[in-house]
């Protein structure tokens, strides 16, 4: 019995692999091109949270590992082999999980800051197409004018 892992091992392999699927499932979300700063926001804040709670359930996976090593050495060479190809799997997908939450983090980040540039470029192009149709409707200057004549063809 030495070599079986404790009843908590097993729980917490259980809550460790509900907890990747569940966070894996979250990532897999189709990536949608959105416009809008608000919604983006709010998806960065789940990734920030996820990134929290990937902090907060590591230490259940050093649990895990530890348990793993402590019982290669107690245990018969199959059994040792069969939970540490278990725990492997388990780390595996921990730091592809990891690495991906990162990047989606990176990838929203750089977008969010590309549409905030976009947007204020907009505005202000916005605001220079307004202040041109403004100039366009002024009523021309009589031909005689030619100081009248200068002057607009200096704003144009």
């Amino acid at each position: 019995f030495d070599s079986l892992p404790p009843a908590h091992y097993k729980e917490t392999m259980s809550t460790i692999l509900v907890w990747i699927q569940q966070s894996e499932t979250k990532l897999s979300v189709p990536q949608v091109v959105v416009a809008e700063y608000d919604i983006m926001e709010q998806r960065l804040r789940e990734f920030k949270a996820l990134q929290s709670s990937l902090q907060e359930q590591q230490k259940g996976l050093n649990y895990l590992s530890t348990t793993v090593e402590d019982m290669s050495r107690k245990a018969p060479a199959e059994v040792s082999q069969r939970y540490q190809s278990e725990i492997e799997v388990v780390l595996g997908r921990w730091k592809k999980l990891s690495a991906q939450l990162v990047e989606h983090c990176q990838k929203l980040e750089e977008l969010m800051t590309k549409l905030q540039r976009f947007q204020n470029d907009t505005k202000t192009l916005k605001k220079w197409m307004a202040e041109v149709d403004v100039f366009l409707k002024e009523e021309w200057p009589a031909l005689g004018d030619s100081e009248a004549l200068e002057k607009q063809l200096e704003q144009c």
